[in-house]
């Protein structure tokens, strides 16, 4: 009986690469203003804020972003103002640093709004103030992690703040001690 034929060699291994190579993240002005339109309708105030960033980097006067922009920095105050009402304090900071970082933008006209700079800077040093005292009245009661939650929030719209940074540690430091601490023997 003769052997069997031998196999055939393997083709090289054609697999499809894991990720398909990306254009390059160009944007148009009119392609960049478009997309900020998008994330507007649904509802992405601070993302529209940045798309229309880019769009007038690319095109300066750019009459769409000259348009909207003003109308959207006006909402994001608004809906900042809401969630101070509502409680959600997190929220309603990181919606007046957006708007505080996007009232110096070149398509701002913050002439024209029914607040100033120095009104929402007010009210972002007023939450902060408000949030390091809680922290602070909690890490006296012992309620340590209900301080460092409080301080973690301040970190949340406003990553810079050294204090909430420093009582933050300070306070994680002690709740590690105290994990350290062995449980008092049951009396007798």
């Amino acid at each position: 009986m003769p052997a069997p034929p031998a196999p055939p060699p393997e083709a090289p291994s054609r697999e499809p690469s894991v990720e398909p190579p990306k254009a390059p993240a160009v944007y148009g002005a009119d392609k960049a203003f478009a997309e900020g339109t998008a994330a507007l309708r649904e509802g992405g105030l601070e993302r529209a804020l940045e798309l229309f960033f880019v769009a007038w980097k690319e095109e300066p006067g750019h009459p769409g972003v000259s348009r909207e922009f003003d109308g959207v920095v006006l909402a994001l105050k608004r809906n900042g103002d809401a969630a101070y009402e509502q409680g959600k304090l997190e929220d309603a900071g990181k919606r007046w640093m957006g708007t505080l970082r996007y009232m110096n933008h070149p398509a701002a006209k913050p002439k024209e709004y029914p607040f100033t700079r120095a009104d929402v800077q007010g009210q972002v040093d007023r939450l902060t103030a408000w949030l390091m005292e809680e922290g602070l009245l909690e890490y006296r009661k012992g309620n340590i992690q209900a301080a460092i939650a409080s301080w973690k929030t301040v970190l949340a719209y406003d990553p810079g703040n050294v204090e909430a940074t420093k009582s933050i540690r300070t306070a994680t430091t002690q709740l590690e001690n105290l994990k350290k601490i062995p449980p008092a023997p049951l009396p007798k």
